[in-house]
């Protein structure tokens, strides 16, 4: 199906005081690419800025670790914990500011769902519960998810720390914002989920409770970086490893939800759909879209993510209030000048997995794309 200029996608975005030039957003993709003390590579500067180059107003990185403790999920997942990781960020930052993008960091404790810290051997949770499902062998993980240890009052208040330590890093390292990860499964989205929360104290219980530790987190980050910084909260209902899970008190679960983070201090909202459909997973009783309820709930911009490089579904999606943004994932690796093809009335080209197999590392996409060539 062809498309036209007049796109709404194409159109300039506002997220807060960041003005965008269209409102088309590189999804968040774990890359496992870095040096093994974190540090973004030249190559990953020159994978960043490429999206920029290739007309995205918006970049969200991948995960990015955030204490030398507990966060950390993968082996040669970017930090932002030390000096030399800040240095090299800047670089990253920079190529997408040339280009005359904007680029967001996301900020990400894996929680039980860690399958490579250097810095320790075990993980930590809200509940001593193990994960669903087994570890991802394209991030490097083999066999079950072991049960963490619940996590104590001192261990909530470091992984505070944490976040907010990586979000003033970030601001150091020229990023126009942070996004708080908490979706797909990791720590705070294992706070948010009723069967991986089993905790009695103030963070347990009802969905108020469970919420509170993404509220405390956005809160601190924005009592210690000001007004100005882009703060925005990755959220969903499904995870890496439960594609099927739901908020069990669906729309009002979402409202709670959607409330405690706008007041926290959040600037915008981008809902995630791992891997499925937005069709598939935002439908809620009574006509509702969880991502149109985030907007009216919150009054806050909102992210839609699942299929967004369908032209005709990311215009619905936009034209008829579901979203104000629409963030796009593998659809961005086969094309990463996706806007400019939208604009001229393209079709992106079908995601080959070969890409992401047998790792997502940038080597094997570079692998891909050096196959691809050769055979036209």
């Amino acid at each position: 199906m062809s498309t036209k200029a007049s796109h709404p996608a194409l159109e300039p975005g506002n997220i807060g005081d960041l003005r965008t030039a269209n409102r088309l957003v590189v999804a968040p993709m774990t890359r496992v690419s870095a040096a093994p003390d974190g540090t973004p590579t030249p190559e990953m500067a020159e994978y960043y800025g490429e999206f920029a180059r290739g007309g995205f107003g918006l970049v969200v990185t991948e995960g990015i670790f955030t204490d030398t403790v507990y966060s950390q999920g993968y082996l040669n997942q970017p930090g932002l914990v030390s000096e030399r990781n800040v240095a090299a960020w800047r670089d990253v930052t920079a190529a997408v500011r040339e280009a005359g993008g904007s680029i967001v960091a996301q900020l990400m404790h894996a929680g039980a769902l860690s399958q490579g810290n250097p810095y320790r051997d075990d993980t930590a949770g809200p509940s001593a519960v193990a994960p669903k499902g087994v570890k991802m062998p394209e991030y490097g993980g083999h066999g079950p998810w072991p049960a963490p240890a619940e996590m104590s009052s001192a261990d909530i208040k470091e992984a505070v720390d944490g976040f907010v330590a990586s979000a003033v890093n970030a601001e150091r390292a020229g990023f126009h914002g942070v996004e708080v990860h908490a979706a797909n499964g990791y720590l705070l989205d294992q706070f948010l989920t009723d069967y991986t929360n089993l905790r009695e104290d103030s963070y347990g219980g009802p969905v108020a409770n469970r919420v509170r530790l993404a509220a405390e987190v956005v809160a601190a980050i924005r009592a210690e970086v000001g007004p100005d910084l882009c703060v925005g909260v990755r959220l969903s209902q499904t995870k890496v490893n439960d594609f099927q899970y739901r908020w069990p008190g669906g729309s009002h679960d979402a409202e709670v939800i959607f409330t405690a983070l706008a007041e926290a201090g959040a600037t915008y909202l981008h809902i995630a759909s791992e891997g499925r459909n937005w069709l598939d997973t935002a439908r809620l009783a009574g006509g509702l879209t969880i991502t149109g309820l985030a907007r009216r709930v919150s009054g806050l911009p909102v992210i839609a993510n699942g299929g967004m490089h369908d032209a005709s579904l990311s215009a619905q999606v936009l034209g008829d209030g579901h979203a104000d943004f629409v963030s796009i994932g593998r659809a961005a690796l086969v094309h990463p000048d996706l806007p400019r093809r939208l604009a001229a009335g393209k079709e992106p080209e079908r995601f080959d997995h070969a890409m992401l197999s047998p790792m997502v590392t940038l080597d094997n996409v570079r692998r891909w794309r050096l196959a691809a060539g050769a055979e036209v």
